[in-house]
């Protein structure tokens, strides 16, 4: 199948389409907490953040979805939007659920190149969701939270998966029919968004850590034990691989943050790998 063609349209609008799943957030099973496991919740610092930033991701992608032309692309553009929406929603009924104090601050006014928006937008969810594979999975294996808050949010997961898998076909489609000049720069193209991407949550962090929301202090806990950059790295692999293994062969994945993790952990793997405390040779031995 040749990218850009009509039928590549066809297949990853269609293929999004079809796999949307119905269900409302406010209805889902969520599990009673002991006191334990709502403390754990009530304390990381970031419900505030994830549910505005799920806010205005679905203002971005309906806005954006108004200005497409070409019906089904509008159809599929949309729909993501109203995941993204949803998104917001699941985060609300658990912040209601479990008492997460978490504000509900105005979303600031889109701005009015909202197709520059949406790219942003679509390339900091591909570098976002890379982490965010082998993030959740390590999570889930400590036991941080029961399996059953896991297992809701797993829907949430794999709708993001879904929605970088489109992103990345749908920008494929629009560079090559913009002609040879644009459809040879998408690889500087997606270096350039993904740059911008990971710019922002630096900026993000440092302004995090001066307002003394540090997530590692403040969450010791949320990943197993004797955790390391090679470990934490291989589980984003694999988790990636995983996740994408689902969708038809024809169809393009999200490949430069696999492609940096996989040449940082093969890098990470000439360090010597340091020895717990006590063990012979350490330090603390």
């Amino acid at each position: 199948m040749k990218i850009g063609s009509p039928e590549h349209k066809e297949l990853f609008c269609r293929s999004f389409i079809d796999s949307h799943v119905v269900y409302e957030p406010e209805t889902l099973p969520w599990p009673a907490l002991d006191e334990l496991y709502l403390e754990r919740m009530r304390g990381v610092p970031y419900w505030e953040e994830v549910f505005y930033a799920e806010r205005r991701a679905g203002m971005v992608v309906q806005s954006f979805a108004k200005t497409v032309g070409d019906p089904l692309l509008r159809e599929a553009i949309d729909l993501q939007g109203f995941e993204e929406a949803r998104h917001a929603r699941l985060i609300r009924a658990m912040i209601d659920r479990y008492g997460v104090d978490a504000a509900e601050r105005p979303v600031a006014a889109l701005p009015d190149d909202i197709e520059t928006a949406f790219l942003d937008f679509g390339y900091g969810e591909c570098a976002d969701a890379f982490v965010g594979f082998g993030a959740f999975k390590l999570a889930r294996e400590s036991g941080f939270l029961p399996d059953a808050i896991f297992r809701l949010f797993d829907t949430f997961m794999q709708e993001e998966t879904r929605h970088i898998v489109f992103f990345v076909n749908w920008m494929a489609w629009r560079e090559v029919n913009a002609g040879p000049f644009r459809a040879a720069l998408r690889g500087a193209t997606s270096a350039l968004y993904h740059g911008r991407a990971v710019g922002r949550h630096l900026k993000n962090a440092r302004q995090e850590a001066k307002g003394g929301r540090n997530f590692s202090a403040a969450q010791a806990d949320i990943f197993p034990d004797g955790l390391d950059v090679r470990r934490f790295l291989g589980e984003c692999l694999a988790e990636n691989e995983r996740r994408m293994s689902g969708f038809d062969p024809r169809l393009l994945r999200p490949r430069l943050m696999a492609s940096i993790g996989r040449a940082v952990l093969a890098g990470a793997k000439l360090w010597p790998a340091k020895k717990p405390a006590g063990a012979p040779g350490s330090r603390a031995a």
